[in-house]
């Protein structure tokens, strides 16, 4: 049996039922000019969502009955053989429509976005034009210092003062310390980017809102687990299976990080204590344009699933964080060696 967790009236407006993967029932009330993603706002809850401009896709989801129109958005965030999959942030009901979610509804944030003050702990060079960024939380309200978040989630960091806000996902797991890790490409021009390179300082200080998105594991029983990332896209994936190594999951692990160049790589490190800690728990680094002296993998992850998924005897679940075409070609190779749908869980990776 299902709960109905939230209600909102408005006169003119269509109703919309909107379904979690575990099965709660949010009912609320949209206008004739207001998006799901708004009009869930108003009802006092945030449903996964970033950019609200159609173009992140973290806000997708499925129609699965009644009318709707779909507003301008970017068909990286949105392929055109969507189906009846929506970007609720675009979406505006004509009628009556019911909507399954693709997540639980623990993703769902039940009086809006937490807004936290920290200071930058530490800020390092970790590969070519990619920092580290520690943040250390200041105590909330109470003297609590925790910092719980489900791995996989994301925050938005807000230099004080100035209109500038960016997303970036959590690297490390939940914790009652504080402490929030992440790993940012320095992107030319971008407003944060040129902050962290030519401003920022240690003991500086940011404003966090967060944590939020709807990327996350999945429990599907004990298959195994592969995880394939693209560059900083290895961020929410590593935050996965550092959680899989406190909790000691039993499932098989897998990591594939793909990069351009040798002085991309990033969180060997952090990998090799993971596997340390977790005893089934494999990572492979892919360099596709590598120098001579480079002696790991050269080519893409997408070269070691076409070579390893028809050897596989148990199909794994997939995780995926990187540039569409990462995804897009990860989910054509699955389908085709027989992974459904439902075990590939990804999120776009664009630049914000």
């Amino acid at each position: 049996m299902t709960d109905t967790v939230a209600r909102q009236t408005l006169s003119g407006s269509h109703p919309v039922t909107m379904t979690t993967a575990d099965g709660e029932v949010l009912e609320i009330r949209c206008g004739s000019d207001q998006t799901v993603v708004d009009a869930a706002a108003a009802a006092g809850f945030s449903l996964p969502s970033l950019c609200h401009q159609g173009t992140c896709g973290s806000c997708r989801a499925t129609v699965t009955s009644g009318d709707y129109q779909l507003g301008s958005h970017s068909p990286e965030a949105l392929p055109p053989d969507r189906g009846r999959d929506v970007l609720l942030c675009r979406t505006v009901p004509c009628g009556p429509i019911t909507v399954d979610l693709p997540y639980d509804h623990g993703r769902i944030l039940m009086g809006g976005i937490p807004t936290h003050t920290a200071t930058i702990a530490d800020l390092r060079v970790v590969a070519r034009e990619t920092v580290r960024l520690d943040l250390q939380l200041d105590p909330d309200e109470d003297g609590t210092l925790g910092s719980q978040f489900d791995a996989g989630q994301f925050a938005q960091l807000e230099i004080p003062g100035r209109d500038v806000k960016r997303s970036y996902s959590l690297c490390n797991t939940g914790n009652w310390e504080g402490r929030l890790e992440f790993l940012i490409r320095l992107r030319a021009g971008g407003d944060f980017s040129s902050y962290l390179r030519d401003e920022a300082r240690v003991g500086d200080r940011l404003v966090v809102h967060g944590p939020q998105g709807a990327f996350g594991l999945h429990e599907t029983g004990l298959n195994p687990r592969w995880f394939v990332a693209g560059g900083t896209g290895l961020g929410p994936l590593l935050s996965m299976v550092r959680r899989m190594a406190e909790w000691q999951d039993p499932q098989p692990a897998r990591l594939l990080l793909g990069v351009n160049e040798e002085s991309d790589v990033l969180g060997r490190a952090e990998l090799d204590e993971i596997r340390m800690l977790l005893p089934d728990f494999t990572y492979d680094i892919s360099v596709w344009r590598p120098t001579s002296a480079w002696s790991g993998h050269v080519g893409t992850p997408l070269d070691l699933l076409r070579r390893d998924l028809p050897s596989t005897p148990v199909l794994p679940d997939l995780y995926v964080c990187g540039p569409p075409a990462l995804i897009d070609s990860v989910i054509e190779i699955a389908t085709t060696h027989g992974i459904t749908e439902d075990h590939i869980f990804y999120e776009r990776y664009l630049p914000n």
